[in-house]
């Protein structure tokens, strides 16, 4: 590693106090500090990533939530996967880093955050001031100013910019925006007079964008000014720290170095000495770095969405490690590190490290398998194009290879070269920007912010919630809205959302839905059929007006659903022993990653790697009982944030929290983060029963379950299906297991008679069906209608033909339940000629309307029309004769 010289750097930091200097600077100016949320916001399974960190903020910025304190700052974990293959080759691409950002909604603008963002540079940082520039948007007269005027930059380093300086994706939030940048001297740089900063050197390095979104962009492509202009900034961690470090790259300061280290000394080479295996080395430190924390985050390697993208880097990775010579799996031996370096402010990395192992393990030995297989297919390919006359292989089968297997694009360039092949990279190329295009729009589609924030944003009339102590209160109409405008008064029929000033009525949130009930006034009934919250956090009740009328002002009796509420309170309060069952039974990482509590039934998802077995459970089951039928108290209590993390409660990732939370305690069993209501004790739940378990994701199960008397009736109807089960048996509940024991193994008796009774039909066959034997251009073929036999019997049958045959290639066909069957199967000999059975077997199907395929030895198909039989078996001399009368086989 080399340290860059040029400029004089005052102050080193490490990655860790760069974080912490920058959090505590804008909380001394009074920001909030946001915690780093989960790369998974659990609410939304599908997100592909551009910056899912950020996700805890998207409310603030289209309105959806008002924040507590409009000043908000945060260090977020951010994944980039649009550029994938420039990662290890430049200074600066990673597919991780962490973004430090102050934010302001609706509170401070320009002045403070260009001033704050020169002071952190220059005084905290102590950043010479003579090495910073900035960029400002064209037609940003203000932002120059003040970089000018106020700061004091000369108008040499304001670099007026255009595209580059101004942020949008897509409808929503939009404006100008300021980059500062790092000169780091001549001696970096390209030595072109027009170089400044933008330039595509390593000179000017951009370390921080200040987003000034005082813009709306509707669908019409039209700008129109926001009512309250936001603050949105982000300057990459790895960045200012390779600049405080004065090192060459982002790879070489203490957040990656430590990793490539390790993983240099397992492979045996020393970073430094060959730019290409150094170039390995990064790729590795960076996509362990991002899958680590993905797993960690409950993100497991898949097929689809951001599985498929960690499966994608975790094989990357494994890839590179081949090239300098880690030919084993190593990645879970290096995770440890990762762990070190990060946990101590990501402190989830190092508490479900044994995990993380275990599944970048896993997959490491699954992807050598697949490399197998890739390879196994491409020489497939090849010997195609080649018997074909052709000397490339398709764009399109390289792709399939690297999307499918994630076979990388150069080693099918290797192997095809061995077989003096070429590749058609272009055409690969094309696939991949193809891919890539979609991923774009993806992208545009699920960013974009609306910012159309209605009327409800503007609502500011306050509202108490008193439903965690009663059902039932006195209130007072505060505002009644329908159809997106405030009114008067509703008459009968009306629908509309009604805040009280007081209301006993829970608005959705946590996963609990909201509550039913009813508000009666002086004039008219209402009933309530949700409940959600307004901007601002006021409940706002979803009604219908179904006698008289109700007007604003009206003094209302408002009343929860009690039998509503008290199932729910069950299922929610049920939800938490669940989660800690798992975790007791499963292990440490298993964290929610969903839920819903309704009056019927309660949901949850959590991140765990495979099927729950029956004992498995049958455990989570008891535990949870368990714990109902000990009658814990569930002591409710707010306290400090970090108080209840030091009591050791379960919060979740992807929530936001206040510097106040609520702890929901149920005796010393579980103690949980939640707003949600719950039962007084866990015996009031009575009984938990498990309804399903079943997998919604790679790396994401979901359990269903009932409480109380819904778990009676789930009871009640399995043993009412029980005891007619055991009446059609002719027995009672008692014998029923042992009659049904008693059934299989009759059956299995029943089983193996019939093999005897197939294979002596098949025997009594096998003697006509050899004499059917004829030669087709001096090759041995057997073609036949097999009557009365399904597939597994023509597969004993071609079996039979088999062991009294030396030579041949074998057609069986047979018509069974309205379907055509056909078996293939060719000797060793001849398949050395380049007769196999798989490609013979699906001819013959097509005939039928079908298809099929195996190996070369043995294969079978089946097909539509059964009529057919006979004219598809009959082309088997045709498609042998046509095999020889291309050389491929040698006639007799």
């Amino acid at each position: 590693m080399v340290r860059l010289t040029g400029r004089k750097i005052v102050k080193y930091l490490t990655g860790q106090e760069i974080r912490h200097e920058f959090l505590n600077f804008f909380a001394r100016h009074g920001h909030q500090i946001l915690p780093s949320a989960s790369l998974v916001p659990h609410d939304d399974p599908t997100l592909l990533w551009i910056n899912a960190g950020m996700a805890p903020l998207k409310p603030y910025f289209d309105g959806r939530e008002i924040p507590e304190n409009p000043r908000i700052t945060t260090v977020q974990k951010c994944i980039r996967t649009n550029d994938i293959e420039n990662v290890g080759y430049t200074a600066r691409h990673q597919t991780m880093f962490e973004m430090l950002g102050n934010f302001s909604f609706g509170d401070y603008f320009k002045e403070e955050a260009i001033r704050w963002a020169w002071e952190f540079l220059t005084e905290i940082l102590e950043l010479d001031p003579d090495c910073l520039w900035a960029t400002v948007h064209h037609a940003d007269d203000e932002a120059f100013t003040i970089w000018h005027e106020q700061i004091g930059l000369p108008e040499l380093r304001i670099i007026r910019g255009d595209e580059d300086n101004f942020w949008e994706i897509g409808e929503g939030p939009s404006g100008p925006c300021s980059e500062v940048y790092f000169d780091r001297g001549k001696d970096h740089g390209c030595g072109r007079p027009t170089c400044q900063p933008g330039c595509d050197c390593d000179r000017y390095l951009e370390v921080w964008n200040l987003v000034f979104t005082q813009y709306n962009k509707g669908a019409d492509g039209q700008y129109t000014p926001l009512p309250k202009k936001n603050i949105d900034t982000g300057m990459g961690l790895e960045r200012i720290a390779s600049i405080l470090q004065t090192v060459a790259n982002n790879f070489e300061t203490d957040l990656f170095f430590p990793i490539i280290q390790e993983t240099a000394r397992l492979a045996g080479v020393q970073y430094g000495v060959k730019p290409g295996q150094d170039t390995q080395l990064k790729i590795i430190a960076d996509h362990l770095r991002t899958v680590v924390f993905a797993v960690g985050d409950g993100v497991l390697p898949g097929n689809e969405g951001r599985n498929y993208i960690i499966r994608r880097l975790l094989r990357r990775a494994v890839r590179s490690g081949r090239k300098i010579g880690l030919n084993r799996p190593f990645l879970h031996q290096v995770a440890p590190m990762v762990a070190h370096l990060m946990g101590d402010d990501y402190p989830e990395v190092a508490e479900k490290l044994a995990f993380i192992q275990r599944v970048i393990h896993s997959e490491e030995e699954r992807f050598q398998e697949t490399l197998a297989e890739g390879e196994a297919l491409l020489l497939v390919k090849l010997a195609e194009v080649r018997q074909s006359g052709g000397t490339q292989l398709a764009g399109e089968d390289a792709f399939r290879l690297y999307d499918t297997f994630g076979f990388p694009i150069d080693l099918t360039e290797e192997i095809a070269a061995e077989s003096e092949m070429g590749v058609d990279r272009a055409g690969f190329a094309a696939q991949l920007e193809a891919q890539r295009e979609r991923a774009r729009t993806a992208r545009q589609q699920n960013e974009g912010m609306n910012s159309d924030r209605g009327i409800l944003e503007n609502i500011t009339v306050p509202s108490r919630f008193v439903g965690y102590e009663r059902l039932h209160s006195h209130s007072r109409i505060e505002l009644m809205v329908k159809d997106q405008v405030v009114c008067e008064r509703l008459l009968q029929g009306d629908e509309a959302e009604v805040i009280l000033d007081v209301t006993p009525f829970y608005a959705a949130s946590g996963g609990q839905v909201g509550d039913r009930g009813e508000l009666v006034g002086p004039h008219g009934r209402a009933l309530v059929s949700d409940v959600r919250k307004a901007p601002h956090g006021q409940p706002m009740h979803q009604l219908r007006v179904v006698e008289g009328y109700l007007k604003v002002g009206d003094a209302v009796d408002a009343e929860v659903a009690e039998s509503w509420r008290r199932d729910i309170i069950k299922n929610h309060t049920a939800t938490h022993l669940l989660h800690k069952a798992l975790r007791d039974v499963l292990g440490n990482h298993v964290a929610q990653a969903g839920s819903l509590v309704e009056d019927g039934r309660l949901r949850f998802d959590f991140s765990h790697l495979g099927p729950l077995s029956p004992k498995e459970l049958m455990e989570v089951e008891r535990q949870v009982n368990d714990a109902v039928w000990r009658d814990y108290p569930v002591v409710i209590e707010e306290m400090a944030l970090d108080e209840a993390k030091a009591l050791g409660a379960m919060a979740l990732f992807g929530e936001k929290y206040g510097t106040r939370v609520r702890v929901v305690q149920a005796g010393d069993y579980s103690i949980e983060l939640c707003g949600g209501c719950h039962v007084e004790r866990t015996g009031v739940i009575g009984l938990f029963q498990i309804v399903s378990e079943s997998g919604i994701g790679a790396g994401v199960r979901r359990i269903e379950a009932v409480t109380g008397r819904h778990a009676y009736a789930y009871v009640l109807a399995q043993k009412q299906r029980l005891a007619e089960t055991a009446t059609k048996l002719h027995t009672s509940l008692e014998e029923l297991p042992a009659r049904t024991e008693r059934l299989l193994v009759e059956m299995r008796e029943l089983e193996r008679e019939l093999d005897k009774a197939r294979t002596r039909l098949a025997a009594g066959k096998v003697e006509n069906l050899l004499q059917a034997v004829r030669w087709v251009s001096g090759i041995p073929v057997l073609s036949a209608v097999v009557t009365g036999v399904d597939m597994e019997g023509l597969r004993q049958t071609v079996d039979l033909l088999r062991d009294r045959l030396d030579s041949f290639v074998i057609v069986l066909g047979s018509s069974v339940q309205g379907r055509a069957q056909f078996v293939a199967a060719v000797s060793q000999d001849l398949q050395s000629r380049g007769l196999k059975a798989g490609d013979i077997v699906k001819q013959v199907a097509q005939v039928a309307g079908g298809g099929g395929g195996g190996r070369p030895d043995l294969a079978q198909a089946g097909g539509k029309d059964p009529g057919k039989v006979a004219e598809a078996v009959a082309i088997t001399s045709e498609i042998v004769r046509e095999q020889a009368g291309k050389g491929t086989v040698e006639t007799k």
